[in-house]
């Protein structure tokens, strides 16, 4: 069994250690021979860790990377309107973790090395993909020689991003769920700590919406829209960047970026699948651009894994219709949040900073906003949620609280199907082993069973409740 996975992002090397470590052979094939040196994603939220934490990485992770303190909404005076702080979530990891990418690359390409099931190869691109039934074929170029290539794969994985060729190549479409800004991104390096707030700053203007944010080490990154015909060198960078403290930075990069909101309209075809950009672009209002697609290969490669032992293929199909409203639904929630900090002139101005205070005098409310977790995934032959079940559990994360013993709950429910439960019943023919919550000695966890039984998928995703 062999699966290529097209990219080497962190998506793409994120999937190819899922599958290793599920004893799928894993070739990752990327244009480029080294990483991409510039950061582009700096956040990753606490349910993304969790896909880290499977991956073996984690850990690395953390030891370069920085726990945010939360968000601070400003006016275009720079004058705080609300704030919504961020600590340890429900997953046990930081509900909100700045990094510059490069060092997040280098900590995967390092676990990827250590691999002995997986393997790396750049410098090649793919120019045709044969995948009507059966095996793949793969026809690859030699970047350097224009020599061509055939390789034959039990599956694909297409993580190559905005522009994917894998997603061309099956005929695939991006659906727009709204429409694109234009954003200059501005990468920064101080030589001493600013004396600024270390969190995110965005600012909520209609005239000039931006955002600052320390990132990690001695990295910050500040954004500015760009007006409809407006280019970067038309903006007084030195003045904006003093705005927020930063006028003595050196600047490491600037970089126009379009933020497209939008979902690829076809996932797969038959063993060949989208994941992360090449299936989905979203605005950067509430970090997940990378944080969707980790989630993509976590919910994806355990199905693949199972396919390729013997599983209906039809397993697969749960991929786009499980990913694709979710993903649909952040993006929305981008757009929409984009929008209301943004958007509008100096009567949706007084009216945001109105509703603001309010948020701000209403502890619950303000919670609610710095909470970090992600839609439930609908219902579906994986996630049993009966209608009209609110406060259900099912199609979301099982919480990962601490544990008596120092360890984190993933690690003891073990890499497949498994049963949580308080002494509940368990129903028959629910798999995996049992896992007592009294053994585990964690109070929070035992509240929210609640004297009940889940049933837990590899991924992590509650899959039912008795």
């Amino acid at each position: 069994m062999t699966v290529v996975v097209v990219g080497a992002g962190p998506v793409g090397v994120t999937a190819a250690l899922l599958l290793a470590r599920r004893g799928v052979d894993v070739l990752v094939l990327d244009r480029h021979v080294a990483a991409y040196p510039q950061p582009r994603a700096v956040h990753l939220d606490d349910e993304s860790l969790r896909v880290l934490q499977a991956a073996g990485v984690a850990e690395a992770f953390t030891a370069v990377s920085r726990a945010m303190t939360g968000m601070r909404l400003l006016d275009g005076a720079h004058r705080t309107l609300a704030e919504f702080g961020r600590g340890t979530g429900v997953h046990g990891w930081p509900q909100a973790s700045m990094f510059s990418q490069p060092d997040l690359e280098a900590a995967l390409r390092a676990a990827l090395d250590a691999e002995p099931r997986a393997r790396f190869r750049g410098g090649v691109e793919l120019v045709h993909l044969q995948h009507v039934a059966g095996p793949v074929r793969l026809t690859l170029r030699d970047r350097v020689t224009g020599a061509e290539e055939v390789l034959v794969a039990d599956a694909v994985l297409g993580c190559d991003g905005a522009r994917s060729t894998v997603r061309r190549l099956i005929g695939s479409w991006m659906r727009d769920l709204g429409p694109a800004q234009r954003w200059l991104v501005v990468d920064l390096v101080s030589d001493e700590p600013l004396d600024v707030w270390p969190g995110v700053h965005q600012v909520c203007d209609a005239t000039r919406p931006a955002s600052f944010m320390p990132v990690a080490g001695d990295r910050y990154r500040a954004e500015f829209r760009l007006a409809a015909g407006e280019e970067p060198a038309d903006l007084d960078l030195p003045a904006l960047l003093a705005g927020f403290g930063a006028a003595g930075c050196t600047v490491v990069r600037t970089a126009a970026y379009t933020y497209a909101a939008q979902v690829a309209d076809r996932w797969r075809s038959g063993r060949v699948l989208l994941c992360g950009d090449a299936a989905h672009l979203t605005p950067p209002f509430i970090g997940q651009g990378l944080g969707m697609g980790l989630r993509d290969v976590h919910q994806l490669t355990w199905k693949l894994a199972a396919v390729l032992d013997g599983a209906d293929d039809a397993l697969l199909d749960t991929h786009q219709a499980e990913r694709a409203p979710h993903a649909a639904a952040l993006v929305r929630i981008a757009l929409l949040l984009g929008r209301l900090m943004t958007g509008g002139g100096e009567r949706a101005a007084l009216l945001r900073r109105a509703v603001l205070a309010g948020v701000r005098r209403a502890p619950r409310l303000a919670a609610f906003a710095a909470n970090s977790r992600t839609p439930l995934l609908r219902p579906g032959p994986l996630v049993r949620r009966r209608r009209g079940a609110p406060g259900s559990p099912v199609g979301g994360l099982v919480p990962q609280p601490p544990l008596a013993g120092g360890g984190r709950l993933d690690d003891v429910l073990g890499p497949d199907w498994a049963v949580l439960t308080a002494g509940g019943p368990v129903p028959a023919g629910w798999p995996g082993r049992v896992v007592q919550v009294a053994d585990l000695g964690s109070p929070d966890l035992e509240r929210w069973l609640g004297g009940r039984s889940v049933l837990v998928r590899p991924d992590r995703i509650v899959a039912a409740r008795a």
